[in-house]
């Protein structure tokens, strides 16, 4: 989570640890064109690859698409001060306060996934947060009497919703709360939504390594997806996926993390430790939409590898790959859904 202007978080370590990286093949004649477009939005770089019949469509989709990725980025922001998450999390202690749909339906879907993955996935993580991305920049452990202060503000439970008046109150003053880990997964998949709104039936977009994407291109049987190895000489399944109508996220410490007194610790949080994890290499989830995968990324980041497999192999449609460090390496643990991707790649 390093900072940048207005993002939620910054590029992931997909590209380099068992990233994914998508390509495909051209149409066959007759058939839609294929377009591809690029925005710097939440800090990071935007894709989105679609099918239509003209440059024109493609362009005004694109645009309609982009354009909606940045209103969510004004309203889940954490570096914004002035974006509709941080007023709330200023405003909302003294009294619940009313939020737009898009903010109460990430924070359902946030309390859900914290629900099920026990706190392992919690938005509240955000004072720690704070003290980690200021450890990084100036290359030392938080003062641990801070770190205690800001774990007794952390609490998915502390927050509280009411669906009826679409409202939010936090039972802390201190409490901040950080979409890191589920708003560009969300992006992702209400820009599809965008392009399917407007007549597009094959499209992918990539916000910064969480990836929606919806029918396959034509004549093709799937968008190629590619999960890379994850260092030299780890035995992996470093094949090509044939997938569609799904979400895929990596979360990782390949590029956010910090070396502190010869440990390397990542920009993932334990938030019932307040600890940056130090074991975490590479997690990878595909599931039935991009926010599912973010979040279960995020939470299976954190869980033991036989808890994170359960908690995977538990939800409809979920396939993970989780790779951890040790002072003997890299070890996998792989799902039974992502055992049966790869088995009939």
């Amino acid at each position: 989570m390093t900072p940048a202007k207005s993002s939620l978080k910054n590029t992931r370590a997909a590209v380099i640890v068992i990233g994914v990286l998508v390509s495909q093949l051209g149409p066959a004649a007759g058939n839609p064109s294929r377009y591809e477009y690029f925005r710097i939005l939440m800090g990071t770089k935007m894709r989105i690859v679609l099918y239509a019949e003209s440059q024109e469509e493609a362009r005004e989709a694109a645009a309609a698409a982009f354009l909606r990725i940045q209103q969510l980025d004004e309203i889940m922001s954490d570096y914004n001060p002035d974006s509709e998450l941080m007023k709330l999390c200023r405003e909302a202690y003294q009294a619940a306060r009313p939020v737009s749909a898009d903010l109460f339906r990430v924070l359902e879907q946030s309390l859900r996934f914290s629900a099920l993955s026990r706190g392992a996935f919690d938005i509240t993580v955000g004072p720690v947060v704070d003290l980690w991305r200021e450890a990084r920049r100036h290359k030392r452990l938080p003062d641990e009497e801070k770190l205690e202060q800001a774990r007794r503000c952390v609490g998915y439970k502390r927050i509280v919703l009411n669906a009826e008046n679409r409202s939010v109150r936090l039972r802390l003053p201190c409490m901040k709360l950080d979409l890191g880990g589920i708003g560009q997964g969300y992006a992702a998949d209400q820009a599809l939504a965008v392009l399917a709104a407007r007549g597009i039936r094959s499209a992918l977009v990539d916000a910064g390594g969480d990836i929606a994407m919806s029918a396959a291109p034509p004549d093709r049987s799937g968008w190629r997806v590619a999960l890379q190895k994850t260092a030299p000489g780890v035995e992996a399944d470093a094949e090509d996926l044939t997938l569609s109508d799904c979400g895929v996220t990596n979360s990782g410490d390949t590029e956010q993390f910090v070396e502190l007194e010869g440990i390397r610790y990542s920009h993932i949080i334990d938030p019932e430790t307040g600890w940056a994890l130090r074991d975490s290499a590479s997690v990878t989830v595909i599931a039935p939409d991009a926010t599912t995968a973010d979040a279960l990324a995020t939470a299976l980041s954190v869980l033991p590898p036989n808890r994170g497999l359960r908690l995977a192999d538990s939800q409809p449609g979920v396939a993970a790959l989780i790779v951890r460090r040790s002072g003997e390496g890299l070890t996998k643990h792989v799902s039974r859904r992502m055992r049966q991707y790869l088995e009939i790649r």
